[in-house]
């Protein structure tokens, strides 16, 4: 995989899971724990889209 199809996936995790985060939010009773599993896991994501763009 080149560095731009990886960079591409991540970017595609990130917006996927973004969405998953406001979908989550907006319940009337949002697991909170669920919620700060996948933000950290989103900005796992987008540190590693900033690693591989410092290259």
């Amino acid at each position: 995989m080149s560095l731009g199809d990886r960079i591409q996936n991540l970017e595609s995790r990130h917006e996927r899971l973004d969405a998953r985060i406001s979908r989550e939010q907006r319940r009337p009773l949002p697991n909170v724990d669920l919620l700060r599993e996948m933000k950290v896991r989103k900005l796992r994501l987008k540190e590693e889209m900033f690693n591989l763009l410092s290259r």
